[in-house]
């Protein structure tokens, strides 16, 4: 008999916020960067050179991020891990009772919560209290370098939109250019990632353009009120 294997939207959650965070944030940060300096009546020169170095800088600032804060994360996990191992050494009795009150908590009577706990010691002490007691499974296991790599990709693939819009865009329509633009990447991108998660792709969609437009306006009215000519 074939076995049915289920495959569910958490299984995803684990390179999907690094992605999601890397590609919105590379469209946001490049785009309100270059929206404003372009808006300080910079010319085409700088805006680029200031959209190449939040591209670069962003990249690199996210895989950094990522990379640090995951590994703190797999830290924790690790001592824990070894905490765990350590106590099943010293008093596996404990341990086992400990796993059946887990299972009696969760419904079954204590005599069969029991023999589901000596099973799975059985068959794997170490994993049993890891998932069970510690809450630890390979689907949200912490992985650094996938989360920094994730990251850093897909920050640079959102940046390389503004940038794009900017290169290509007369001067006096590099501020419209970008900010529409980047909106419509910012409402793809989220609608994107509420697919992916099984969410609502509309309310997706809205949540970062709301905030997209935000951060934009809030940045051009910056170089417009503070921003001087650059020759």
């Amino acid at each position: 008999m074939a076995v049915l294997v289920e495959r569910h939207f958490n299984q995803r959650i684990g390179w999907l916020r690094a992605a999601v965070l890397g590609a919105n944030d590379g469209i946001l940060s490049t785009s309100s960067l270059i929206v404003g300096v372009a808006a300080a009546e910079s010319a085409r020169q700088g805006v680029l050179l200031a959209g190449i170095a939040g591209l670069v800088a962003g990249a690199m600032s996210m895989a950094a991020g990522e990379y640090v804060s995951v590994s703190s994360q797999s830290d924790t996990e690790k001592a824990d891990l070894e905490r765990e191992r350590r106590e099943l050494a010293e008093d596996p009795e404990s341990e086992l009772r400990e796993l059946q009150q887990i299972y009696v908590g969760r419904g079954l009577d204590p005599e069969l919560a029991r023999q589901v706990a000596e099973q799975l010691t059985a068959r794997g002490a170490l994993a049993a209290h890891a998932r069970d007691e510690l809450g630890f499974t390979e689907t949200h296991a912490a992985k650094p370098v996938q989360a920094a790599l994730a990251s850093a990709a897909t920050f640079a693939v959102g940046a390389a939109m503004p940038l794009a819009a900017a290169a290509l865009s007369p001067i006096r329509w590099i501020v419209p250019a970008v900010s529409g633009g980047s909106l419509v990447c910012l409402a793809l991108s989220g609608a994107i990632a509420a697919r992916a998660g099984g969410a609502s792709m509309a309310r997706g969609g809205l949540r970062v353009v709301f905030w997209g437009a935000l951060a934009m306006a809030l940045t051009a009215l910056v170089g417009r009120l503070f921003g001087t000519t650059v020759v």
